[in-house]
């Protein structure tokens, strides 16, 4: 559970920003979403392959 103590004379929507901010952080609704669908090891395994793939093509293409 997220504390987001409030100042004295603070306006709430800088209150609700900061929460906003914090609970990004934590990663709760992006580990929510994953965990919707199952994937297969072997799926995982071969997204994160072409990820790196692809950032290594990227990476290759400034030193030229």
């Amino acid at each position: 559970m997220l504390i987001i103590p409030i100042k004295d004379g603070e306006n709430m929507e800088r209150a609700l920003k900061r929460y906003k901010r914090k609970f990004d952080k934590t990663g709760t609704m992006r580990q929510l979403r994953k965990r919707q669908a199952f994937s297969k090891p072997s799926v995982v395994r071969r997204a994160q392959i072409q990820k790196a793939q692809y950032i290594q093509r990227l990476r290759d293409a400034e030193d030229i």
